[in-house]
């Protein structure tokens, strides 16, 4: 028997399974999925679980029902590529003859003493749910403080006022204008959209300290009631252990083929991989298709064919359910096309796979 494992049921690995799944399979294979939640979380929708604006529910997406298909729910303590084994909690070694790592990504506190402690997260649907309850159970006027002004920050922030209006709301970036990696005319239109809306944004800030209540701004204390961190992320913990070469942002270094250079039966997708774009969902899904496609090369004992590079549609953003920002075809979109589009996209996506 074959066996392969995909760690984490994110979109990396629905993708795997939706490619495969549409094929012709080896008799002699199964395909074993690990996850810690019993369903595929829709992660680009934690801002809004967060803020109040989406149910649990309308962010979940049932796993696939295949006769190949197991599924394993629970925690992966290690991962040895020399035994070809994956650690559970409380449960015998999980063996494998080829393997696909995706599992995602963490905050990333940048060495600023008590983020990690005094902040909440939107970084899994567990963490989303807790400050989801901190944040609606918050009175009148009070204080959030959101750090970090890329697309989450900004998805966040937009909700949220959405959301909760009576709330006083501080969005820290260290950029002189928020949304750095995208056009500036959009970096614009998001902070005219916050300003119009009395969403504080605080440009050029160095946050060097967080206590309870209190973050520190270029050392000045400033007092929130909650604070949300959105100011970077890292690859899950597993895999910056293990020990194989990685690029400065702890992502592996891969082969063409998206295999480890040192155990070509291992793969690694999305967050973790070191790719020439920023990690997403779409990449993940782009990645996976040509993933799925090698294994399936692989199995019929057929060499696979050259990958071509990975090339990304456009990125969407929302501010609140009518206003959006994005680009695509390289193309700044503002106003209600770009909201409309990302809806559109994620209704696709939740009855297509669901």
């Amino acid at each position: 028997m074959k066996r392969l494992v995909l760690l984490g049921g994110g979109y990396g690995g629905m993708r795997i399974l939706q490619k495969l799944f549409s094929s012709d399979l080896p008799e002699d294979l199964t395909i074993t999925l690990v996850d810690r939640n019993p369903y595929h979380s829709m992660k680009t929708e934690y801002y809004a679980l967060a803020a109040g604006t989406a149910s649990d529910h309308h962010i979940r997406v049932q796993f696939p029902v295949h006769q190949k298909l197991e599924i394993k729910y629970g925690e992966i303590e290690g991962i040895d590529l020399d035994a070809n084994e994956i650690h559970l909690k409380d449960d015998d070694h999980l063996a494998y003859d080829t393997l696909v790592i995706g599992l995602g990504c963490e905050d990333k506190y940048h060495n600023v003493p008590g983020a990690d402690v005094h902040t909440l997260s939107i970084q899994t649907i567990d963490s989303s749910r807790r400050t989801y309850e901190t944040l609606n159970n918050l009175s009148a006027n009070s204080i959030v403080g959101i750090v970090g002004a890329g697309l989450s920050g900004v998805e966040l922030a937009s909700e949220l006022h959405e959301s909760r209006p009576d709330l006083q709301i501080k969005l820290f970036d260290r950029g002189h204008t928020i949304l750095s990696a995208f056009p500036e005319r959009l970096g614009k239109y998001v902070q005219s959209w916050f300003e119009e809306r009395h969403v504080e944004v605080v440009s050029e800030s160095n946050i060097t300290k967080v206590e309870p209540n209190t973050l520190f701004n270029h050392g000045e204390p400033v007092h929130c009631d909650s604070i949300v961190w959105t100011a970077g992320i890292q690859p899950n913990k597993l895999v910056r252990d293990l020990d194989v070469e990685k690029d400065p942002q702890q992502r592996v270094i891969l082969n063409d083929d998206h295999s480890i250079p040192t155990h070509g039966n291992a793969f690694v997708v999305g967050d973790c991989a070191s790719l020439p774009h920023a990690p997403s969902a779409q990449l993940a899904e782009e990645q996976a298709e040509q993933i799925a496609l090698v294994l399936q090369k692989l199995w019929k004992n057929e060499t696979p064919p050259a990958l071509p590079p990975i090339k990304i549609k456009g990125t969407l953003g929302s501010l609140g359910s009518k206003h959006g920002f994005g680009v695509m075809a390289n193309r700044p979109l503002t106003g209600r096309v770009p909201r409309l589009l990302k809806s559109g996209i994620l209704w696709m996506y939740k009855n297509h796979n669901g």
